[in-house]
């Protein structure tokens, strides 16, 4: 058995420990945002953190997250009537086009900005590695500086 905290509530898993954790998340926990793109974690639909850091959920077999702390996109505003800072930028430049892989730009921003917190657009084409198959990564660059103006304020 597999137990872990997914959004700060303990939960176990028992089936096979190499189920990957995007199953596990979605399938066996019923939450929904967290996306199945590629499979090869590639493409970033699937992240997730893992004690506070990005992670592809569709190749991270869920053995290795026992006993660790899962964020996903259901969790990561701090109630249900504020938004994360990376939401909120996401929503203030219009972001999502169709939207599928949002849930995991934003979770792999949210990671960045906790080590590029004053991110060069040289920054952010360097680390943000998701891929959105609209082609958004203007209003996405946009977003994460907004997101770090945003994140700075909080800390004032």
């Amino acid at each position: 058995m597999v137990s872990f905290s997914i959004n700060s509530e303990d939960v176990s898993f028992d089936g096979d420990p190499g189920t990957p954790l995007l199953w596990v998340i979605r399938d066996h926990l019923q939450l929904r945002g967290t996306k199945f793109g590629c499979g090869i974690g590639q493409c970033g639909a699937c992240t997730v953190h893992v004690d506070g850091a990005a992670q592809r959920s569709c190749v991270t077999p869920v053995a290795a997250i026992d006993g660790r702390s899962i964020t996903t996109i259901e969790g990561l505003a701090p109630s249900e009537h504020v938004l994360h800072p990376v939401q909120q930028a996401w929503l203030e430049h219009d972001v999502p086009q169709c939207g599928y892989c949002q849930a995991g730009q934003i979770m792999a921003t949210v990671d960045f900005l906790k080590r590029h917190p004053e991110p060069s657009d040289a920054d952010i084409d360097n680390n943000i590695t998701n891929i959105c198959r609209c082609g958004t990564y203007v209003r996405i660059r946009k977003a994460i500086h907004r997101a770090a103006e945003l994140t700075a304020g909080e800390k004032t």
